[in-house]
């Protein structure tokens, strides 16, 4: 049993594109519904629309965040648009450097802190991550986006008990927030919590301010069950038919392979 589910996570991480699988699900609340071509994805803290790295778009948004952000490196729009183009682009040590300089140019933005916290986290870096992350918590006034981001890095340590305990109180701060939900249900997912999954995703689908990301995501936790009509219905409404056609026939593939 432990067998198959390490085999399932394993597989299953072939459906979250991102550097550092659930270091940074749901980006703080910025969501813009926006039609992607894989299952897994996340929003960005400033609302950019996805752009694949190494597109037009993603050169362009780096290009246009980079010369706001040169007028002025101590605007905070600039340091967090800037740093989250260069993420999409898959430019991490440079995003980590506009982070950094942006914790010492305002050190008691919760905001930068989260965004600094994640950056470390893609790159590996899991115990300055937590170190900047509950540094810039308040234990009076909690945050439950820097309490959400905590719980993300410990996704991705595989601490998924410590993470989705931090997940349920930063919703208890925050009830049916379509991003804490969306975190974790992925959660749930990666520690083959299935059912549990696919009623967390129902949920944070349901509600507003849910976007593509999140019913792409419900996809996912559908199709490892074996729920292949309706994976295929969400998943044509979310994206290409091809792409929509092409992961189904690999959740397919996946879960044959599961149980052979």
């Amino acid at each position: 049993m432990a067998h198959r589910a390490s085999n399932l996570k394993h597989r299953t991480a072939r459906f979250i594109p991102i550097a550092a699988a659930l270091s940074v699900l749901m980006l703080a609340t910025g969501c813009s519904s926006t039609k992607q071509g894989a299952i897994g994805t996340h929003a960005s803290a400033t609302g950019q629309a996805y752009a694949a790295p190494g597109s037009s778009e993603a050169r362009r948004a780096v290009s246009s965040w980079g010369a706001r952000y040169e007028k002025n490196r101590q605007d905070k729009n600039a340091i967090l648009g800037y740093a989250s183009a260069l993420r999409q682009n898959e430019q991490t040590p440079q995003a980590m450097a506009v982070l950094r300089s942006g914790v010492i140019s305002h050190p008691r933005d919760r905001q930068i802190a989260s965004a600094y916290g994640k950056i470390l986290a893609i790159g590996g870096k899991f115990g300055e991550a937590l170190n900047v992350l509950q540094g810039a918590q308040n234990p009076q006034t909690p945050d439950w986006k820097l309490m959400s981001a905590e719980a993300a890095v410990y996704d991705q340590m595989g601490n998924h008990k410590r993470a989705q305990a931090l997940y349920n109180q930063a919703l208890k701060i925050e009830p049916n927030e379509p991003s804490i939900l969306n975190n974790l249900g992925l959660s749930h997912l990666l520690s083959n919590q299935l059912p549990e999954a696919e009623y967390t995703l129902r949920k944070a689908a349901s509600l507003p301010g849910a976007d593509s990301r999140v019913r792409q995501n419900l996809v996912l936790a559908l199709g490892v069950q074996g729920k292949f009509a309706e994976a295929e219905q969400i998943a044509r409404s979310e994206m290409d038919p091809r792409q929509a056609e092409a992961n189904i026939a690999y959740l397919r593939q996946m879960m044959s392979s599961t149980h052979g």
